[in-house]
């Protein structure tokens, strides 16, 4: 920025303190001190005063010749990714997400006996339904359910099927705990879930777990597709990698910011906070977004 366009608040020194920072990168690990003040502009002494700072205040290492960042750097962006909720990290995946498979997705929760859309991100297709943050399904019926009640322990999933309604949706509803127990169980060995028009006609879905940065299964994500459009073979084959590469990211994101669920308005026992309390449930036809 041109000096003339800088406001009388403006600190030179911390623009080229941060300066030295950002030097450093993937292709640049370390650098020499002359390497620094060439790509700061600054000159030997001031780039020497700089790094030498930041060595005192413990965000860079020295072995005399080259420096490189310490992990403590990343404080610097911790408050701000901490601050995130998991919607929030998930939100731009699922944006990638949908821009490569053309298809709807949504990362929802567990909340009681039910799973809560927490966020959503819908193709441009023209929806009969307005399928939106808040709406709930019961989660054994769906395919980000079954991600979320697979990683339960067997105890928990056994009272849940207990009082599960198996009523039929369609005329390809599992209807029985048994059907429902074996399927869960299919889904933790394989690591997602597929659900053929059990919730709709004419819906197929796909689904995998999300895990916060202590392994555990916190949420899923979700591609539903028009069983008229997309075979079986098709969501495995096209949209299931894409899938599985979407939570991955969100769980390194989730690893980064050491955040999980509880303490940021949502657990397994409710939702709060988040402005979805409480939803009717959602009827009527949602060719991308329902599962």
């Amino acid at each position: 920025m041109p000096d003339a366009a800088r406001a009388p608040h403006f600190v030179r020194s911390f623009e080229r303190g941060l300066a030295v920072i950002r030097a450093f990168d993937a292709d640049h690990p370390a650098l020499t001190l002359s390497e620094v003040a060439r790509a700061c502009e600054l000159t030997r002494a001031a780039a020497r005063r700089f790094l030498l700072t930041l060595a005192d205040l413990g965000y860079v290492h020295t072995d005399g010749r080259l420096f490189r960042l310490t992990p403590r750097v990343l404080e610097l962006g911790y408050s701000y990714l901490a601050g995130f909720t998991l919607p929030q990290i998930a939100e731009p995946h699922l944006e990638r997400l949908v821009a490569q498979v053309r298809e709807s997705s949504s990362l929802c929760v567990l909340d009681g006996d039910d799973v809560v859309y927490v966020a959503r991100v819908p193709t441009s297709r023209i929806m009969t339904a307005s399928i939106t943050v808040g709406t709930r399904f019961p989660a054994h019926l769906t395919s980000v359910g079954r991600v979320i009640l697979a990683a339960l322990p067997d105890t928990e999933t056994e009272s849940r099927l207990a009082r599960a309604d198996l009523r039929p949706h369609t005329a390809r509803t599992l209807t029985s705990a048994d059907a429902l127990r074996a399927e869960l169980r299919r889904v933790r060995r394989q690591g997602y879930a597929l659900v053929d028009q059990e919730l709709e006609d004419g819906l197929r879905s796909v689904a995998a777990p999300v895990r916060d940065r202590d392994g555990e299964v916190v949420a899923g994500v979700n591609i539903a597709v028009h069983a008229g459009r997309t075979s079986l073979e098709s969501v495995r084959r096209d949209l299931l990698p894409h899938l599985l590469a979407t939570v991955t990211r969100i769980d390194a994101d989730l690893r980064i910011t050491g955040q999980g669920i509880t303490g940021q308005g949502i657990t397994g026992q409710g939702i709060a906070g988040q402005g979805v309390t409480g939803p009717a449930r959602a009827a009527g036809h949602d060719s991308g977004t329902r599962r």
